[in-house]
């Protein structure tokens, strides 16, 4: 049983979730630049703001780290099963 997994996002959906990000980070960068504040405070924010973007591909990673473990383990799972069932045979009599 070799079954592909099938893709479930498509290139337009990559393709906004990517623009969609950069253009939040562009934009935060910008205020952050033109903010009428001092130069440590836009350093700060601006460390801020490296740290959320770290954290969120961090999260993301993590997500899809489990959900493929749960797909591997379910595959893994639904093997067994199949194999179990492929030896059985339910008009096998024992001890005659």
């Amino acid at each position: 049983m070799t079954a592909t997994v099938p893709h479930r996002t498509t290139t337009a959906y990559f393709a906004q979730a990517a623009i969609s990000f950069g253009l939040a980070t562009v934009s935060l960068s910008l205020g952050i630049a033109y903010l009428p504040v001092s130069s440590w405070m836009r350093a700060f924010l601006a460390v801020g703001l490296l740290f959320e973007i770290t954290s969120a591909f961090t999260l993301a990673k993590v997500i899809r780290d489990r959900q493929e473990e749960g797909a591997i383990t379910s595959r893994v799972d639904q093997a067994r099963l199949d194999k179990l069932l492929s030896e059985h045979d339910p008009f096998k009599v024992e001890n005659i």
